[in-house]
């Protein structure tokens, strides 16, 4: 499980480094970052470039597992913050829609919950007798909702599956038959591994399977889509390529789940109701 764990964390730094490589060479954030909002943020390239490098920084840390805790906290809370002060706001009074208009804005609760999955990994200030900074300790109590963040998005694209089925089934590849089946079984795949995970049932085989599902995509879907996309693209299909590669990573944490110091959702929230 050990190594699993240390799979998990590489392929989550591998996708920070790419979504942040990829913000370096167009100069701009990665549209699940942040929304096109109809007027620049003032100063937004250096924006771009100080988040970027502390998302490469982040990855180095994760993997050399130096201050690595402190940077998935941090790296988590400043996704989160994204999430709520810019993606929230700008699709309730600037672009309004549908579940599937909230993609982007769910891909990024997904970052947040991974970088706090991959912070619970890590023994945290209690078990080591260290006092952390107050901003940390506040951080720490998001590392119960990691998963829970993740999967809400699982759930959310799992849900997309049936909404949008006709323009889902296209992607599958051509050389596999059952385009439609496929379509409906990866949703119902995804809303059952993301509510196996909430609610804690066999968590460890519904997380292996659900990172077995989306790494097989990585390989059989993204990659080739992405070798094939056109330069008109912006690297989009590039950024599905990291995120898969990085999720299926988050899935296979969640499984091994080997940290003695990490409490689960369903612990923290039965704590909450009996004090």
């Amino acid at each position: 499980m050990r190594n699993l764990v240390k799979i998990g964390r590489l392929f989550y730094a591998i996708f920070l480094i790419g979504i942040a490589g990829q913000s370096f060479y167009y100069a701009e954030f990665r549209p699940s970052m942040m929304p096109p909002w109809p007027s620049p943020i003032p100063g937004q390239v250096v924006l771009v470039y100080l988040c970027s490098l502390f998302m490469v920084a982040a990855a180095v840390a994760l993997v050399l597992e130096r201050q690595a805790r402190t940077m998935m906290l941090l790296l988590g809370g400043l996704f989160l913050a994204l999430v709520l002060f810019c993606h929230v706001p700008y699709k309730l009074f600037v672009s309004p829609g549908d579940i599937g208009s909230w993609t982007k804005a769910l891909k990024e609760l997904a970052y947040s919950g991974s970088a706090f999955v991959m912070a619970g990994s890590f023994p945290g200030g209690e078990a080591t007798g260290k006092k952390e900074p107050a901003l940390i300790r506040l951080l720490e109590k998001f590392i119960p909702f990691g998963g829970v963040f993740f999967s809400i998005t699982l759930i959310a694209f799992g849900i997309d599956h049936f909404l949008y089925a006709p323009y889902v089934a296209p992607l599958v590849p051509d050389w596999i038959p059952g385009h439609l089946f496929w379509t409906y079984f990866a949703g119902v795949a995804l809303i059952g591994g993301g509510a196996g995970i909430i609610l804690e049932i066999r968590k460890k085989t519904i997380a292996m399977l659900v990172g077995i599902m989306i790494f097989t995509w990585f390989l059989v879907l993204h990659i080739p889509r992405a070798v094939v996309a056109p330069v008109s693209d912006k690297g989009n299909e590039l950024t599905s390529v990291f995120e898969s590669l990085g999720f299926s990573g988050v899935a296979f944490v969640i499984a091994a789940n080997t940290s003695l110091f990490y409490k689960s959702f369903i612990q923290r929230f039965l704590g909450v109701l009996y004090h």
